[in-house]
C-alpha cells in the first residue's frame, strides 16, 4: 500500500502584529519529497511516528509536504497560498494513493482564512475524494472544527503536555489507517464543544486538573468499538470562532457511541470548570517563593511564551533579577542586534549593552547593564531525549552569552528560540545546573527539559500576548457563552 503524508504545523496567536511569511517556514521547515524523510526518520515526531509505523507494517511511505514555523502572527495569505499550492501539486504528482496521514497543528491562522487547517484539510479531501481515508493527528493546542473532522476519517490528539508522545500519537495514527485500509475498522468520529476554555496555566496533563480529565478518557477506551479518544485543550491566543476546548471520540462504525463518549467528556470537564481557571503569581512574589525554594528554579514567564508565539525578547524578568542583584540567574533574550555588538566587543570584553524590549511596550522597557562577553556561538544544537515539540535538531542564528556585573547570565539569540531543549544552554557552555535561577519563556512545555535539573518550577504571571490573565485581551470573534468569560450554568 502506498501512504502518503502531509503536514503544515503553525500555532497563530491573533494578538501579534507582525505576520507569519514564507521566510518563516523557510528558515525553520519547508520540505517536499524525501527531504522529509532525512528531516524526521527517528524523531520523536508524529511524522516520525508515522514513517515507523507505515515501515513496520510493510508498506510504502510517500512524502508529500511538510512545513513547520515556530508560533507566531497569522500566515500571510500569499504564504499560505504557495503552500498550498505545494500540497495539491505534491498530491498531483504522488500517484495513486491507498491512505493519507495528515499532521496539521489545528490552531493555524491565515489572513484570509480563520480555520486554516479545516481549509487546507478540505482541499485535500476535495482533491483526493470521499472514498480514500483520511487519518489526522492535532497539537493538544488545536481549536478544532467541525471542517477539520469532516475532512478526515479519524482525528487524535496527543495526550501529554509537555508534549512527550507525539511519536507515539504518529504510530497510533499510522496504524489505524492500515488497518481501515485493510478493511478491520471503519473508522467514525464525533465531537463535543464545550462552553468551556481551559487556561494554559492550568494544562499540565500530569497534574491535577488535567489528570482527572485524561483518567476519564482512558476509562472510556476499554468500551467495545472504542478504537480512540482525545482532549482538545485549545489555544486560547487563535481570536477564533473555534477557541476553546473540545472532545473527539473514534468507534468501529458506530456514530451514535461517538457522539455519546465525546459528550460524557464534554460534561465532566465542565462540572469541573471552575478548577480550570488560572492561579496567578506576580513577579515579585514568584521571585521571593524561588528563594525559599529547592534549588534550581525554573521561572516560567508566561506572558513571553515563545511556544505561544511571543516575541521572545521580553525583559521583565530581566529587570527584576537585575534589580534584585541575584547571583548565579540566567535568562535568554531574542536581540540580533545586541548580538552583533557583543561580537564587535569581543570574547573577554567588558561594554554596555541595551537588550531585548523591541518588539513591543507589552513586554518590557529594553534592559541597559555593563556585562562582559562570555562567548561567542552559531547557535546550533541537537536534542536527543523526547522532549516537547519532537524536534531533533535546533538553530538560535548567532548567539552571545554576557554576565553583568550582578551575576545574571544572557543569553543573546538572533532566531526566536522557544526553551524546549537544554541544549540550547549547553551548546553554549554553560551548566543549566549551575544556575539558581533559570527563566524559561514558556507555561509547561519547557518542563520536558528543564526537569532534568530544576527541582523547582513556578508560573509567573507576567504581561505579554501570551498572558494567562485573559482579562488582558480583546477578544472579537471567540464562540459565546465560554467560560470563564461567561458562566452559562444551563450549559
Amino acid at each position: 500500500m502506498r501512504i502518503g503524508i502531509i503536514s503544515l504545523m503553525h500555532e497563530s496567536n491573533t494578538f501579534i502584529s507582525v505576520p507569519t511569511t514564507l521566510a518563516n517556514f523557510q528558515q525553520e521547515i519547508l520540505l517536499t519529497g524525501n527531504q522529509i524523510v532525512t528531516e524526521f526518520d527517528g524523531t520523536a515526531h508524529e511524522i516520525g511516528g508515522f514513517l515507523s509505523a507505515i515501515r513496520d507494517g510493510g508498506e510504502e511511505t510517500v512524502p508529500i509536504f511538510a512545513a513547520w514555523a515556530t508560533p507566531s502572527g497569522v500566515i500571510t495569505a500569499d504564504a499560505y497560498d504557495t503552500m498550498l499550492d505545494m500540497i495539491i501539486q505534491g498530491l498531483d504528482c504522488a500517484g495513486p494513493l491507498d491512505g493519507l496521514l495528515v499532521a496539521p497543528h489545528g490552531a493555524a491562522v491565515s489572513q484570509v482564512h480563520q480555520d486554516m487547517d479545516g481549509h487546507w484539510l478540505d482541499m485535500v479531501r476535495d482533491r483526493v475524494g470521499p472514498n480514500l481515508p483520511i487519518v489526522c493527528t492535532l497539537d493538544a493546542h488545536a481549536n478544532l472544527s467541525r471542517r477539520m473532522l469532516d475532512a478526515c476519517n479519524a482525528t487524535i490528539v496527543y495526550r501529554t503536555n509537555p508534549h512527550t508522545d507525539q511519536r507515539q500519537i504518529g504510530i497510533q495514527a499510522a496504524e489505524l489507517l492500515l488497518r481501515t485500509i485493510r478493511g478491520q475498522v471503519q473508522p467514525t468520529q464525533a465531537a463535543s464543544f464545550a462552553p468551556l476554555a481551559i487556561n494554559i496555566e492550568r494544562q499540565e496533563t500530569a497534574k491535577e486538573p488535567c489528570t482527572s480529565l485524561y483518567i476519564a478518557a482512558n476509562r472510556l477506551l476499554t468500551q467495545e468499538k472504542v478504537l480512540s479518544n482525545s482532549v482538545v485543550l485549545g489555544f486560547m491566543y487563535s481570536d477564533v470562532a473555534e477557541m476553546g476546548t473540545s472532545f473527539i471520540a473514534v468507534t468501529d462504525n458506530d456514530a451514535p457511541l461517538a457522539q455519546k463518549l465525546a459528550d460524557e467528556l464534554a460534561d465532566f470537564a465542565w462540572h469541573r470548570r471552575s478548577e480550570f481557571v488560572a492561579h496567578l503569581c506576580s513577579i515579585d512574589d514568584a521571585i521571593d517563593l524561588a528563594l525559599k525554594s529547592p534549588s534550581p528554579v525554573c521561572l516560567l514567564d508566561m506572558g513571553d511564551n515563545v511556544g505561544g508565539g511571543s516575541p521572545a525578547d521580553g525583559t521583565l524578568m530581566a529587570h527584576a533579577l537585575a534589580t534584585r542583584r541575584l547571583p548565579r540567574t540566567f535568562v535568554c533574550i531574542y536581540d540580533p542586534q545586541a548580538v552583533q555588538k557583543a561580537e564587535q566587543a569581543g570574547i573577554g570584553q567588558h561594554v554596555e549593552l541595551t537588550m531585548g524590549g523591541q518588539t513591543d511596550p507589552l513586554h518590557g522597557e529594553p534592559i541597559t547593564l555593563q556585562v562582559t562577553v562570555q562567548g561567542l556561538y552559531d547557535g546550533k544544537y541537537t536534542e536527543l531525549q523526547v522532549r516537547h515539540g519532537g524536534k531533533r535538531d535546533g538553530d538560535m542564528g548567532r548567539t552571545a552569552v554576557v554576565q553583568s556585573t550582578s551575576g545574571l547570565t544572557i543569553q543573546l539569540t538572533s532566531y526566536r528560540t522557544a526553551p524546549f531543549s537544554l541544549q540550547h544552554v549547553r551548546c553554549c557552555d554553560l551548566d543549566p545546573a549551575a544556575f539558581e535561577l533559570l527563566v524559561a519563556k514558556g507555561v509547561v512545555a519547557p518542563m520536558a527539559a528543564y526537569a532534568e535539573v530544576c527541582k523547582t518550577f513556578i508560573r509567573v504571571n507576567t504581561p505579554g500576548v501570551t498572558s494567562a490573565d485573559l482579562s488582558h485581551f480583546d477578544y472579537k470573534h471567540r464562540r459565546q457563552p465560554l467560560f470563564p468569560f461567561e458562566d452559562d450554568d444551563t450549559s
